[in-house]
């Protein structure tokens, strides 16, 4: 590792610990991120965006700190965040390690507990951000109401908006919309990572699973298991029955993957275009 002056500069300002050597950490698709070592033998990691808004940051330190409440409790483990403010965020490094089967299981049963945690209804009381995008976080009374207004509706608007969905997809899409009240489950809200696909989980040299890069809000639970199923995880399946053994899923879970895949794969649309529209289309035809 070698040190960069600004970087280091700008991390000591936050943290008030002297940097030593810093390195750059390849990856991710939004932020810069860059390995710090600091005087007092921490490790961390730097993330930082140009111009990025003002609580774009914070907000995602004030996600991964409430993520991380459940963990004294056997909750899934988040990094600790070291500082952050409107420019970076700083949090501990975790060092990459192996998959395996015992540490899936082990996280199937944390994010259960994560999950179990529960928020005081359908989503937060700030808005977000989900990738480079907005996330409307508003609450609502209901699941169905919030997943149509919230997550659905406003992403399928965008993707009009940038060309990324034609008129034949979009009626698909706003065709499951009505029937969501008749689709969901009722139950409360559970404690949502919101972002959880394969690149935001971590397998760390602990043996242990870490969470990174939240989108954290009270909402469905059976969200955070289809954004896992849609971009495929090491050792998924035991992730799911360690999960259904101690939080047992409400029936039908498995068939509903696709109802909450809709979201993610409009993000994905407004993102990146290309044919994750008509992926989401898709996956609505199956419940109109």
């Amino acid at each position: 590792m070698t040190r960069q002056p600004l970087v280091a500069r700008r991390a000591e300002e936050l943290l008030g610990t002297p940097v030593i050597a810093t390195a750059p950490v390849a990856g991710g698709d939004i932020a810069t991120s860059t390995r710090l070592r600091l005087s007092d033998g921490t490790t961390a990691l730097m993330k930082t965006l140009p111009h990025a808004p003002e609580d774009f940051f914070t907000d995602e330190a004030e996600g991964l700190r409430w993520l991380g409440q459940p963990a004294a409790a056997g909750g899934a483990q988040v990094p600790e965040v070291l500082g952050a403010d409107h420019e970076c965020l700083i949090i501990r490094w975790i060092e990459p390690g192996k998959q395996s089967v015992d540490a899936a299981a082990a996280f199937g049963r944390e994010l259960a507990a994560t999950h179990a945690a529960g928020a005081d209804r359908f989503g937060l009381e700030r808005d977000g951000y989900i990738g480079r995008l907005p996330l409307p976080n508003r609450p609502t009374e209901t699941w169905a109401e919030f997943y149509a207004v919230r997550r659905v509706l406003p992403y399928l608007k965008l993707a009009r908006d940038r060309g990324a969905v034609d008129d034949r997809d979009a009626a698909t899409i706003e065709a499951v919309v009505a029937r969501l009240p008749d689709l969901v489950p009722d139950e409360p809200p559970a404690r949502l990572h919101g972002d959880l696909w394969n690149g935001n989980v971590l397998w760390g040299l602990d043996g242990r699973v870490w969470l990174i890069d939240p989108a954290a809000y009270g909402g469905h639970r059976e969200v955070d298991l289809a954004m896992l199923a849609l971009f495929g995880l090491p050792h998924l399946p035991r992730v799911l029955d360690a999960y259904d053994e101690v939080a047992p899923l409400a029936d039908g879970w498995q068939d509903r993957a696709a109802l909450h895949q809709i979201f993610p794969l409009l993000v994905h649309a407004c993102h990146f275009g290309g044919g994750y529209a008509a992926r989401a289309a898709q996956a609505a035809s199956t419940y109109v």
